[in-house]
């Protein structure tokens, strides 16, 4: 189950990745998370599908992470008495509170929250922006507008509102029931939707109590004015695109997405490609080649993970579609020019002993014949600042904490390995990684690793012990007896 690659992969289940052969299959064929959509299904549809995930981790022995996206609020429009209109450009129309069914002229919005926070001048966006309006006049319960460019608007379409930070909570009613629920089966992260503040995922943290990470979704402009000060508040960042590119300009989406994942990388959290990726695969056995160029584009800027969602969930091509992104990903790799882009985009300012520990870790395996970094970590934290660093051996991350493991299936280069029992000294801590590196095919008796720990063992935070140690059990106590 070695990966020959560093970037994760994300995929989502659904109708077509139902059943254990396939949730197995598509974990052999490269899929290293599996995303479960708060947004469809029933909590006994989610419930079964983290079962039959928990059983293949236990069958292929090898951690599995698991991400429960929430829904977030959804903003749609009422009904209308025809089942739909056409708007006209120029046209004036008006959103107000009234329930009764819209025309040509009207529709009820009911979110009082909109009516007052927005202002004249203030855009509305229909239908994943395929309509555009403009606000003339408004008040706390009315939006008379311009219809700048126009098209069919039907019953309950969603509504975009990208140049107001909404008064709306990122988590509603049902958010918090789905939240609760994905805690209490044992989900390792939680992403979070409509982030517009970092208010919002201090909301989050405290409902999770400690039961799972918070990963933060980047979908709207106010997020992206925000993101210092919501990737603090984060435990990871998922590019959500989709999204911003209803509510942003197209061509102001890709440079926001570099920004974005270099801004997470420096802050040694991981950070998902989300929307779109291989759309094409839902319907086809072969992605387009713009796609090919959309994925490879997302790992030579250094993302932690990719993310497939209706490819997965809904295609007709599920394997195929994490078969392709798996290749992709080893080419891309492979290619020298990577290595150049990820090496001259490292930009960690260091402060710590731990900072200094995994600089030094990735300079000596890059200056000698080192195969591995093993690191011997409670609450991966060493393991993250070993993978900011985008070394050139791949990355073991021990440790006894199942939940811990799990996390870390979603870092950037990371193999995971749960052993047994606390770590006491380290000729134990070197010993294991020895005989972790050789398991996994990492190196042979003739090779050497660096090992990072922290001691007193067990103590999260205390990294402070790097060692270049051969992998022969014979070396290691001779030189322990020396």
């Amino acid at each position: 189950m070695r990966r020959h690659r560093n970037v994760k992969i994300v995929a989502t289940l659904g109708p077509a990745s139902d059943d254990y052969a396939t949730i197995r299959a598509l974990f052999e064929a490269g899929a290293d998370v599996f995303r479960l959509n708060m947004s469809h299904g029933t909590h006994e549809d989610i419930a079964r599908r983290h079962g039959i995930i928990r059983q293949v981790e236990a069958d292929l022995s090898r951690p599995i992470a698991i991400l429960a996206d929430l829904q977030g609020p959804k903003l749609r429009v009422g009904t209308f008495m025809n089942d739909e209109e056409e708007l006209e450009e120029g046209a004036k129309f008006r959103f107000d509170l009234d329930d009764a069914e819209g025309d040509m002229h009207r529709v009820q919005l009911p979110h009082r929250e909109i009516m007052e926070a927005l202002e004249p001048g203030a855009t509305l966006l229909v239908n994943d922006g395929k309509i555009r309006l403009t606000v003339d006049r408004c008040g706390d319960d009315f939006a008379e507008c311009t219809v700048v460019t126009g098209g069919t608007i039907s019953n309950r379409k969603g509504v975009n509102v990208p140049d107001v930070v909404l008064p709306l909570a990122a988590l509603s009613e049902k958010d918090r029931r789905d939240l609760e629920f994905a805690c209490e089966i044992g989900v390792d992260w939680l992403a979070l939707s409509f982030v517009q503040r970092a208010e919002d995922v201090e909301e989050a943290r405290a409902l999770t109590k400690g039961r799972a990470a918070i990963l933060s979704k980047i979908e709207k402009p106010s997020a992206v004015k925000a993101y210092a000060e919501i990737l603090a508040a984060s435990d990871g960042i998922m590019v959500a695109r989709g999204d911003l590119g209803v509510e942003l300009p197209v061509q102001a989406v890709p440079p926001i997405q570099k920004r974005l994942i270099r801004g997470a990388r420096a802050a040694a959290k991981p950070v998902i490609v989300a929307t779109q990726m291989l759309e094409s695969m839902i319907e086809s056995p072969m992605p387009t080649r713009a796609e090919v160029s959309d994925v490879a584009t997302a790992i030579y800027e250094g993302a932690d993970a990719v993310m497939l969602s209706a490819e997965s969930a809904a295609g007709s091509y599920p394997i195929e579609a994490v078969t392709t992104m798996n290749n992709v990903a080893i080419s891309v790799e492979s290619d020298p020019t990577y290595r150049e882009i990820i090496e001259a985009s490292r930009n960690a300012k260091r402060k710590t002993v731990a900072d200094g520990i995994v600089a030094a870790a990735r300079e000596i395996a890059e200056t000698t014949d080192i195969r591995a970094i093993c690191c011997y970590t409670q609450s991966g934290t060493t393991v993250s600042l070993v993978a900011r660093e985008r070394p050139r051996v791949p990355i073991v991350a021990m440790t006894s904490l199942e939940d811990t493991a799990r996390l870390l299936c979603l870092t950037w280069g990371t193999t995971c390995v749960i052993i047994e029992g606390k770590v006491e000294r380290f000729k134990q801590a070197v010993l294991g990684a020895a005989k972790a590196a050789r398991d996994l095919g990492f190196a042979t008796e003739a090779n050497q690793i660096v090992v990072t720990a922290g001691v007193p063992f067990n103590v999260p935070g205390t990294t402070n012990i790097l060692r270049v140690a051969p992998c022969d059990e014979r070396l290691i106590f001779r030189a322990e007896s020396e």
